[in-house]
């Protein structure tokens, strides 16, 4: 389709540097089409303030806002942390999950505005072009796409704000405090700047760097105990009170970000093949992953929970590279879903200047029996069975011992 015969384009727009002035870019380039411009609500909070009205002073002639905050926690966030799934061990997957959701929802109005194109200002260089992109796919194979970042003349965040200047585009940032960052109710990452430099320590302690909390070194000097209650993997209640999956996150968020929880700084391997340097803020997500994690440890089998330890990594991989929407993710996802089904208890953990200390855990379905567990006198394990199978178990040890010796005698 030539840039000409497209009339109507469906814009990914979050009122940030890059879609402030893509509208403008787009209307330049591609003969003054129509720009719809959709914001996926998933928590940003004040950064949709006055998000209408700025965009149809830059050129849009209307903007969407869909809110997806509470589908996003229970049908994205929830799933992953059910599966155990990080990536690289410590990336809790704030943005890559957020993806699909969004785009899922821009698809959706594309369709219904009978567009020609979809637009993001992701960069050619990150993540979020593949995930955005995968799931336009998934939901409208023949869609043109439009990533204004892998074709315009405009090398470098610096030169986004000196076309921004040109064309009287508001921006809340400037140039000393340019950090590329994503925010959604799960996490915020701060990209860039000095955190371009891996030897350069997080600014923790400067006022404004932390939106979510506070520096451990802040936080109380007293600890924090929170009650975790879970229903098949599932969170659903915090120190006892039943809430829905989004107050459950923001209660956590407040809780955990008072006591300087869930910060990461992280050097990642980005799916396009480059290493990049992010600091994470996660408060409650963290807190509800080690919750996850101490509970399973009480109803998962070991066979179930060594396998389901490998089953996560690939799961944290599929959504990292925003393969959501695939049948691996989803046969994965049943798989998950059958663990769960004993995964239901409480656990109690402590709070303290960015630790988190076990301190408790119960559940009807435990497989804990103190009975043989215990290192007093018991009535249900004859100590003696152990040599029969410990026999049995190091028979190969044994074997290859003995052609060793004979061999050695030759």
């Amino acid at each position: 389709m030539s840039n000409n015969k497209i009339k109507k384009i469906v814009l990914a727009y979050s009122g940030g540097l890059d879609t402030s002035i893509i509208i403008p870019w787009l209307k330049e380039n591609y003969d003054n089409p129509e720009i719809i411009a959709v914001s996926g609500d998933v928590g940003q909070g004040t950064e949709l303030d006055g998000l209408e009205e700025k965009a149809i002073a830059t050129g849009a002639s209307k903007l969407y806002i869909c809110d997806l905050k509470e589908e996003f926690v229970k049908d994205y966030v929830f799933p992953t942390l059910k599966a155990g799934a990080k990536y690289e061990g410590d990336y809790l997957l704030g943005t890559s999950f957020a993806r699909p959701i969004i785009a899922k929802a821009i698809v959706d109005i594309a369709l219904k505005e009978g567009a020609d194109a979809i637009c993001h200002g992701c960069t050619g260089k990150g993540n979020d072009q593949v995930r955005f992109e995968l799931t336009i796919k998934a939901f409208a194979p023949g869609m043109k796409i439009i990533a204004p970042w892998r074709i315009w003349d405009i090398k470098s965040r610096e030169e986004e704000i000196e076309y921004a200047e040109a064309h009287n585009i508001p921006l809340k940032i400037n140039r000393e405090t340019n950090y590329s960052k994503d925010k959604n109710v799960w996490h915020l990452s701060h990209e860039g700047l000095d955190l371009e430099d891996p030897a350069n320590e997080p600014q923790y302690d400067k006022e404004g760097f932390l939106e979510m909390g506070v520096s451990p070194f802040m936080a109380p000097d007293k600890p924090t105990y929170v009650t975790i209650g879970f229903e098949k993997g599932e969170p659903v209640s915090v120190d006892g009170e039943k809430l829905s999956p989004l107050k459950i996150v923001e209660k956590l968020n407040a809780i955990g970000g008072a006591n300087g929880i869930g910060l990461a700084d992280i050097c990642e391997n980005r799916l396009v093949g480059m290493k990049s340097r992010g600091v994470y803020e996660t408060p409650g997500g963290t807190i509800l992953y080690r919750a996850h994690e101490v509970l399973e440890t009480l109803c998962l089998d070991r066979d179930t929970s060594h396998y389901k330890a490998l089953v996560a990594q690939q799961y944290g991989e599929l959504v990292y590279f925003g393969k959501w929407f695939t049948p691996l993710r989803e046969a994965l996802q049943a798989f998950v879903d059958k663990t769960q089904e004993t995964v239901t208890g409480e656990v109690k953990l402590k709070l303290y200047k960015g630790n988190i200390i076990n301190a408790g855990t119960t559940s009807p379905y435990s497989l804990y029996n103190p009975e043989f567990a215990t290192f007093d006198e018991d009535d249900v394990y004859d100590q003696k069975d152990s040599a029969g199978f410990i026999n049995l178990f190091g028979l190969p040890i044994t074997v290859k011992a003995l052609m060793d010796k004979k061999n050695a005698n030759k």
